[in-house]
């Protein structure tokens, strides 16, 4: 059962047997969505290669630098220490843009 009110609509399942009733509200909005943009960028490399022998030792690698051009598997592998992307320290940082304009004065 699908019903219609103010720009909300509600969704639900009857009862049937020993099953529970569903409900699910969805709302809408004439403003369009806000969306974010993410920004990733790889930090310093954490691999650790002393962990064969019980140890602890980095290489010192402070930013992931791709080696070849984006679509590549040598874009994956870091031009400075030669480890792969998944070592270094993700940092990500997100935006949220909105897309609702504030009205402008004419100023006369």
């Amino acid at each position: 059962m699908v019903r219609r009110c103010n720009r909300t609509y509600l969704t639900g399942f009857e009862e049937f047997g020993s099953m529970r009733k569903r409900q699910v509200v969805v709302r809408r909005s004439e403003e369009p969505p806000a969306r974010s943009v993410r920004n990733v960028k790889y930090g310093e490399c954490q691999k650790n290669h002393a962990a064969n022998v019980g140890g602890y030792a980095v290489d010192g690698c402070r930013e992931f630098m791709a080696s070849g051009d984006e679509g590549t598997d040598s874009a994956l592998t870091c031009a400075a220490c030669g480890c792969h992307r998944n070592f270094h320290k993700r940092e990500v940082e997100t935006e949220t843009v909105s897309g609702c304009s504030s009205p402008t004065s004419s100023g006369t």
